[in-house]
């Protein structure tokens, strides 16, 4: 062999060598990836099977505490306890004819029976019951001795805020959020933590962690979202008061699937400081921290008791407006905004209905009712709210996602926004002259680019809401009554949000908005459902409509809307409409 054949041989085996290394290390390295993403995996199955067993150890052991007080203290009469309203429930904590111990108890019972049958709660507070120790005779606080429930997200010392993500479990928070604190300075008593959708997206209720929450009227629908657990207790009946939050809906729509009452403040009256967001830092489109209960009494009870000085201390960032309750009283009649369809989603048959009867229910009392348009309603919805709320293209979102389970209900939305940005925009200009909503969305979630275009997107919100108050003003109204999505979706249709506008238009306007149940689903109702059609008669009309059928009996809501900071008007007008509607049943 001559010595060039020598080199070239060597060369070669030199150079299979190094691919056979390449190779081995390329499987070497798969390898690593495989039982690393299988470690990954078996870890978070470990830690979400501690989660669980851990919430069903305090079940048991609240279950336990309260058979050992119905055996010390046989005539509680917890069914009367349960019967009251907040008002009559605090007048009769304040007196003295009512213990706390019973009230808790008998709350307690109820909150786990409804647990075990909806699947509502992430946590049973058994620091509740030491509560109860410390509570002592002091009944300066106006909501002395009363349970609260409050939604996962709200910090309580020692506690996890999940939001439904494996990443924030085992994190227990080291304080209470402002409002927890509040609360118990006002003698209220936080006994549950309550079940949301994972990462707060959807309007269903589930997560990998603790599951799927079920709505208390029918176990086939969802209680909605993101305050479900919420709604689903309330509506059940195992809690009195119950705190949520809402960037879009998530008091408002458990509160109409529910059939109970929920309102969303003024974003900034009330302190969100340890409410846990995954959109922390977005400031298009505002969150609000706020009450859900059976009736508008408690909920403004709820106001009165935290528009206090303890938590204008706290909360230095938070306005000293107590409540101004000579607004919330008054009987001075009203100049009513009225509409059925805002011309972006189309309401169903009972919500049309439900805001028929409550118009003329309010003309016979009096009030004077004006037709009234949402301005500019698809550019609100694509170019200010949905590229607001996801202004970064969706990439904080799914990094805070990346690495756990992903639940079902929120897959359709993450793959949406995993898609490349110019897919997005691609497929946006494809389907144009197929799709009257979708391309626009489709642009909408490719965020809005620079921070001289961030600026630009700020300035346009607040062109809106100006051009918005100015719109009022020309209508001459005080306060406006909409519909709110209903009835409730089946389960798993909680992904399906094409009903957006009637909801997150008063997070994004920052107006104060609250949900009235006003009535059921009747068989005419669903008959009439047959025939709908939608505004658009797209994809998402579809899914809409097979989303609320089959809801016959289930509670309809109406919604209430005041402008800015004028929260104790939005209540009173709540107020008068539940009036009207509970007299009209009479």
């Amino acid at each position: 062999m001559q010595v060039p054949d020598i080199l070239l041989h060597a060369v070669n085996l030199e150079r299979r060598t190094a691919a056979l290394v390449t190779t081995a290390a390329c499987g070497v390295g798969a390898l690593l990836l495989l039982l690393r993403t299988a470690s990954g995996r078996r870890a978070a199955t470990e830690q979400i099977q501690r989660a669980r067993s851990r919430r069903s150890d305090n079940v048991q052991q609240a279950e336990q505490a309260v058979l050992r007080y119905k055996q010390a203290h046989p005539s509680t009469d917890s069914d009367q306890i349960l019967s009251l309203s907040l008002s009559e429930l605090a007048k009769q904590l304040q007196d003295g004819s009512l213990s706390p111990d019973d009230v808790l108890y008998s709350y307690m019972e109820k909150a786990l029976a409804t647990h075990n049958k909806l699947n509502c709660c992430t946590e049973i507070l058994l620091d509740s019951f030491d509560q109860l120790k410390t509570l002592g005779s002091n009944k300066d606080g106006l909501l002395y001795g009363v349970p609260v429930s409050i939604k996962d997200n709200l910090s309580y010392q020692g506690h996890d805020c999940t939001l439904g993500m494996i990443a924030n479990l085992d994190k227990p928070a080291p304080k209470d959020s402002v409002l927890v604190e509040v609360l118990k300075k006002q003698g209220a008593i936080p006994f549950v933590k309550t079940n949301l959708p994972q990462a707060q997206l959807t309007y269903d209720c589930s997560n990998p962690i603790y599951g799927r929450t079920v709505n208390p009227h029918n176990a086939q629908k969802t209680p909605g979202g993101s305050s479900g657990g919420e709604g689903a207790l309330i509506g059940g009946g195992g809690s009195i008061l119950g705190i949520g939050t809402d960037i879009g809906g998530s008091i408002r729509i458990p509160s109409s699937f529910c059939g109970i009452c929920g309102f969303k403040p003024t974003s900034g009256r009330l302190s969100s400081q340890g409410s846990v967001s995954i959109f922390q830092g977005q400031k298009s489109v505002l969150s609000s921290v706020g009450p859900m209960a059976r009736d508008v009494d408690s909920l403004a009870l709820f106001m009165q008791a935290l528009l206090c000085d303890h938590m204008f201390s706290l909360d230095p960032t938070v306005p000293p407006l107590p409540f101004n309750l000579q607004i919330y009283q008054s009987s001075k009649p009203l100049r009513i905004g009225y509409l059925e369809n805002d011309g972006y989603s189309h309401p169903s048959p009972s919500m049309a209905r439900s805001i028929q009867e409550v118009k003329a229910l309010l003309e016979e009392a009096g009030h004077i009712l004006v037709p009234y348009s949402p301005l500019k309603i698809n550019y609100a919805v694509t170019e200010l709210m949905i590229k607001g709320v996801l202004a970064d293209g969706a990439t904080s979102i799914l990094q805070k996602l990346k690495g756990g389970p992903l639940d079902p209900c929120l897959r359709p939305q993450v793959q949406m926004y995993s898609v490349p940005k110019w897919l997005k925009k691609t497929l946006s200009f494809l389907l144009k002259p197929f799709s009257p909503r979708i391309p626009a969305v489709l642009q909408a979630l490719c965020g809005v680019g620079s921070v001289a275009d961030l600026w630009e997107h700020h300035a346009a919100i607040e062109d809106y809401i100006r051009e918005t108050v100015a719109e009022w003003r020309r209508c001459n109204i005080d306060v406006l009554l909409c519909p709110v999505f209903g009835p409730a979706y089946h389960l798993d249709r909680g992904k399906h949000t094409s009903a957006v506008s009637f909801t997150v238009l008063y997070n994004l306007l920052n107006f104060p908005a609250g949900v009235v149940p006003v009535s059921t689903v009747t068989v005419e109702d669903e008959e009439e459902l047959k025939h709908f059609k939608g505004n658009y008669q797209d994809t998402w009309d579809k899914r809409f409509k097979e989303a609320v059928t089959g809801a016959e009996g289930l509670p309809v809501g109406v919604q209430c809307v005041a402008l800015p900071w004028q929260d104790e008007l939005c209540l009173r007008f709540m107020k008068e409409v539940e009036r009207l509607v509970k007299q009209n049943r009479k």
